[in-house]
């Protein structure tokens, strides 16, 4: 496969991956590796019964089945769940100054605001 093929199919699966898609992911994307659910089962450790209720939502893989699902399927945690909502991330930054900040002296944060004039 080539990877602008690669990409626009990780696109597709980021734009639909919610809790209802999420089992169907999963399994195409077992199938485009050319696996079967014994294979999935065996490299992870599971049952086949396991992948099988995974792939039709009535289960979800733990946090460490899912990342050792995404490197035996060459993809990242983004391609199968999706990527944080954009509000999401910026709360996170905004808290993440204001953390950082929260001890600095008044002199400091005069500092830090020349700083950052100069690279806006």
């Amino acid at each position: 496969m080539r990877s602008g093929e690669k990409k626009v199919s990780s696109q597709k699966r980021r734009k639909k991956s919610d809790n209802e898609n999420y089992g169907k992911i999963i399994k195409d994307l077992r199938i485009e590796c050319g696996l079967t659910q014994n294979d999935i089962a065996k490299a992870l450790g599971v049952t086949t019964g396991y992948v099988s209720n995974v792939e039709n939502n009535r289960s979800a893989m733990s946090l460490k089945v899912l990342i050792y699902f995404a490197k035996l399927t060459g993809r990242t945690l983004d391609d199968i769940v999706g990527c944080l909502e954009t509000s999401y991330t910026q709360d996170s930054l905004d808290k993440k100054i204001a953390r950082l900040t929260s001890s600095m002296s008044p002199d400091e944060k005069k500092r830090l605001i020349k700083i950052i004039e100069l690279i806006k």
